[in-house]
């Protein structure tokens, strides 16, 4: 099979072109940057077909996945910067990228007849409640810009393809780009006490874990919505500070404060971002490690 990815310069699309390298697929990278940008650690992201593409450029899209002539299409790009996302400014371009440039990638799929996945998010639920959230749920809420931009990003998939995988994702980590992980250990290094919200419950997601359900799906033609983090169970934001600090053997105190607490952020945070993820083992998908493997690998990935 051959493969084209988008956003291969984040966190998710790295590891796909790595993953898809090392099953010895075909891959052709993308995002809007003119040359590929990113961990330059000779992986398959650097040494694989790479072209510059911004995905609200309707012509381009179509133009360039018609040439690259996939059998599928995973589509990781997105604008991920939630709180920036609700500045009035930024709001028609968070839309033109999560909405109309993900419409365009499945308008290109719809021509070819090849597959797609698309990444999305548990934002796209109210977070309300504790029971957690399945993939065929459609009580929808999204209780943000960003949120909402994914879930029409969803619709636009659902309602344009019949070959298709929805991916709802949290808590991401990855080597290639920033995340909560990386954060913390630069606070830890130089502060003797931490506070973190310990009432948003959910599950950490490790890109190199993510990537090879990806591809696994992709091989597959079990089409539909789906859940996937890290097993492990669910967590706070505050538990999973602690573990990363007893991981990388930190004595940084971690205080536990609420939401309320900590202070109100732009754009607003689900408290209940547990995830079922039952379907993928139903559907003959082996479940991603836990969190608590996937940190030790992942610090050791650093080389923290």
């Amino acid at each position: 099979m051959k493969f084209f990815v988008t956003g291969v310069c984040g966190q998710l699309g790295h590891d796909v072109m790595n993953d898809l390298a090392a099953r010895g697929y075909e891959g052709v990278g993308s995002d809007i940057q003119s040359e590929y940008s990113g961990a330059a650690d000779g992986s398959a992201v650097t040494t694989m077909p790479y072209v510059s593409l911004d995905i609200t450029d309707r012509d381009a899209v179509i133009k360039t996945i018609k040439e690259v002539n996939p059998d599928v299409v995973i589509h990781c790009a997105a604008w991920t910067a939630v709180d920036a996302a609700e500045d009035e400014e930024n709001q028609p371009k968070v839309r033109a990228i999560n909405v109309g440039g993900t419409q365009n990638i499945a308008d290109a799929c719809k021509e070819l007849d090849c597959k797609m996945i698309y990444i999305s998010t548990d934002y796209v639920f109210n977070g309300q409640g504790e029971e957690p959230w399945k993939p065929d749920c459609k009580d929808y809420a999204p209780l943000c810009v960003y949120g909402q931009t994914k879930l029409d990003g969803e619709l636009a998939v659902a309602n344009t393809l019949d070959k298709y995988f929805i991916v709802r994702i949290a808590w991401v980590f990855g080597v290639n780009g920033k995340n909560f992980i990386k954060t913390m250990l630069n606070v830890g290094k130089t502060h003797d006490r931490v506070t973190v919200v310990c009432d948003q419950i959910g599950t950490p997601t490790y890109t190199y874990d993510l990537a090879r359900l990806l591809v696994d799906m992709s091989e597959t033609d079990k089409y539909g919505y789906y859940h996937a983090t890290n097993e492990g169970g669910y967590i706070s934001w505050y538990d999973f500070t602690c573990e990363i600090y007893k991981q990388a053997g930190y004595a940084t105190e971690v205080a536990p404060v609420t939401t309320a607490e900590y202070g109100i952020s732009k754009a607003a945070r689900p408290f209940n971002s547990r995830l079922d993820k039952s379907k993928l083992v139903e559907q003959g998908f082996k479940p991603l490690p836990t969190w608590q493997d996937a940190l030790s690998r992942y610090l050791k990935e650093i080389e923290f």
